[in-house]
């Protein structure tokens, strides 16, 4: 018998949970009602936790959305999680010491500094779970990056609620747009840019050692570059068009190009995960020759069965009589 090597690829192929859609809906359902409860009670204890349901709710989603179709990847999700943790804390803490040091203003130039640094940032959290296991599968790059860029977009966009907040003077109508405008717009840049980098990174490491060639710089530069373009063209749009507009076309046309780029990885890491599962997968054949030869022992003295040979031993010399 021969088992089909897509049958056991079928096998191995995790069930989509769809998880994602009942984390965003329970998110949306918690974010409103704690929402609800602080206006109705006037209770300023609430707001922290609304801001992080709120700041927290669509990144959890997008991970889960990847997570869900990991295809054969074995990665758990408990180091998805150490990504998204790691991720956000190292890379705010990184942003927050390097970006005061080299930018001043916040202008078309200085967006593509901050693309260095806070895309440097976010992958300090993946080097840091994945430095002591094999890093060869393009799937967990891509997963992982996904986690470390929604976590640090999650903590930097509590810190942007926060901050409208006082700027606003305790507004509770202009921290609310805030965390929903940054919530929907974090999958459409962080997410995307860092999960391009971790793919391709695992993508051309190999054993427990990372490993940085031109493929590793290239992305890395793609991913400043869009990061830079997502900061730096609504300024230059903005100088044609009404504010507000040049934000929606310059980070629109941002987005469309990294949904693309990510699009690609991610069919890469797919087939390339197929790839390596085929070439594992042996099929056996079943011959004559790789049947063993079996023997039974009988309870009776001198009789045997050989499953060849058929009846021995006594059973012979009985048929020798009546012969």
């Amino acid at each position: 018998m021969v088992e089909d090597v897509s049958t056991q690829l079928i096998k191995n192929k995790p069930r989509r949970a769809g998880s994602w859609w009942r984390v965003l809906l329970t998110g949306l359902l918690f974010y409103f009602i704690g929402l609800v409860i602080m206006v109705l009670t006037g209770n300023p204890n609430l707001f922290p936790t609304v801001v992080m349901l709120g700041s927290f709710m669509v990144p959890a989603t997008y991970v889960a959305f990847f997570y869900d179709r990991r295809h054969l990847s074995k990665l758990s999700l408990p180091t998805t999680a150490l990504s998204f943790f790691y991720g956000g804390v190292l890379g705010v803490f990184a942003a927050s010491l390097l970006e005061p040091l080299f930018i001043s203003n916040l202008d078309f130039g200085s967006a593509f500094v901050v693309g260095l640094i806070e895309e440097f940032a976010k992958i300090l959290g993946i080097l840091v779970i994945a430095r002591r296991w094999r890093h060869d599968s393009m799937m967990d790059g891509v997963i992982l990056g996904a986690a470390a860029g929604m976590g640090f977009a999650a903590l930097e966009s509590t810190g942007y609620a926060f901050t409208a907040f006082l700027a606003s003077g305790g507004s509770l109508s202009v921290t609310v747009g805030v965390t929903l405008l940054r919530g929907l717009l974090a999958p459409l840049g962080h997410g995307i840019w860092t999960a391009i980098l971790a793919a391709v990174l695992f993508r051309e490491s190999k054993g427990t050692h990372f490993r940085i060639d031109r493929q590793v710089i290239g992305a890395y530069l793609t991913v400043v570059i869009l990061h830079g373009l997502w900061d730096g063209l609504p300024i230059l749009i903005g100088n044609l068009v009404s504010s507000g507009v040049d934000v929606f076309i310059g980070q629109s046309l941002v987005a469309i190009i990294g949904l693309f780029i990510l699009w690609r990885r991610w069919r890469e890491a797919r087939r390339l995960q197929e790839t390596e599962a085929r070439a594992t997968v042996e099929p056996v054949v079943l011959t004559d020759a790789t049947i063993p030869i079996m023997t039974l022992e009988l309870p009776i003295a001198g009789l045997e069965y050989d499953n060849q040979m058929g009846l021995s031993g006594l059973d012979r010399e009985r048929s020798n009589v009546v012969a």
